[in-house]
């Protein structure tokens, strides 16, 4: 079934890659990737994941690569963390603690997502309704070995730029080793 871009009103086979990151340089890599694409600036970024599958470490690292600096905070009681860079409004929701939904408009969410800017949101099925479609779904696993079994699924026109920025071979300028890829096209 396609899905819809509501941004741009244009329809979309939704493409869904699955990743093994062996260890934590694997989820760092892959978010210098990340940091890296133009389309993110603007992009809307779910997270789901279990307690202690690497949604934070992702963000994180993530930050970091776009140039955050000092102390990044998990939001889990403030629900947001915003960050600033010169040209980019950054937002990280987790929204586990969520609870009411007047908190959504009296937090001014309804506005933050409306406002240009990258948004990152761990466990988004706790504000469902509230929050728009993400570009690009990030679902984690932790596997015994400590590593993470990885599902990135696009659902708009960003989320498949990202996708296939990330998952095709081009990795970031500074990468010296690379994480182990199992690349596969799931087309639902």
């Amino acid at each position: 079934m396609a899905g819809v871009d509501l941004m741009s009103g244009t329809s979309h086979t939704p493409i869904v890659k699955s990743l093994v990151w062996p260890d934590e340089t694997a989820t760092q890599l892959f978010a210098a990737a990340l940091a890296e694409q133009r389309e993110l600036r603007n992009a809307f970024i779910e997270l789901h994941g279990d307690l202690g599958a690497g949604k934070t470490t992702l963000v994180r690292h993530l930050l970091r690569a776009l140039g955050v600096t000092g102390r990044i905070k998990s939001p889990t009681y403030a629900v947001v963390e915003p960050y600033e860079l010169p040209g980019l409004a950054i937002w990280h929701f987790d929204f586990y603690r969520f609870s009411d939904p007047r908190e959504w408009e009296d937090a001014g969410f309804r506005d933050l997502f409306a406002s240009p800017g990258l948004k990152l949101a761990e466990w988004p099925e706790k504000a469902a309704g509230f929050i728009p479609r993400a570009d690009l779904v990030i679902h984690l696993e932790a596997l015994e070995d400590e590593s993470r079994q990885v599902t990135l699924s696009a659902q708009t026109a960003v989320g498949m730029a990202l996708l296939q920025a990330v998952s095709h071979g081009r990795p970031p300028k500074h990468q010296v080793g690379h994480a182990r890829q199992d690349q596969h096209e799931d087309r639902p």
